[in-house]
């Protein structure tokens, strides 16, 4: 399974009414953590009501508790907007 599969397959514990899933290691090609697999830098933009009254930290830690260590451990940079 492709990794932005099973981001999308993790996220889904939070039951988000929005997700996007964005690839962005192209534009960090060659740079620091590419490790030429095309699968090294992230963006997710989400909405979901689980993480509603959270703090801006606390919702980060709820995004990468549900992606777990074995998806986290494979990217170099997540980038996190929440809607």
């Amino acid at each position: 399974m492709a990794l932005e599969a099973e981001i999308r397959t993790a996220l889904s514990a939070l039951s988000p009414t929005s997700l996007e899933v964005i690839n962005e290691s192209a534009m960090h090609s060659g740079h620091a953590g590419d490790d030429g697999s095309g699968e090294s830098h992230w963006r997710i933009v989400i909405k979901a009501p689980e993480l509603d009254g959270m703090t801006r930290i606390a919702r980060h830690r709820a995004i990468h508790s549900a992606l777990g260590k074995d998806i986290i451990g494979r990217i170099h940079a997540l980038a996190i907007d929440i809607q």
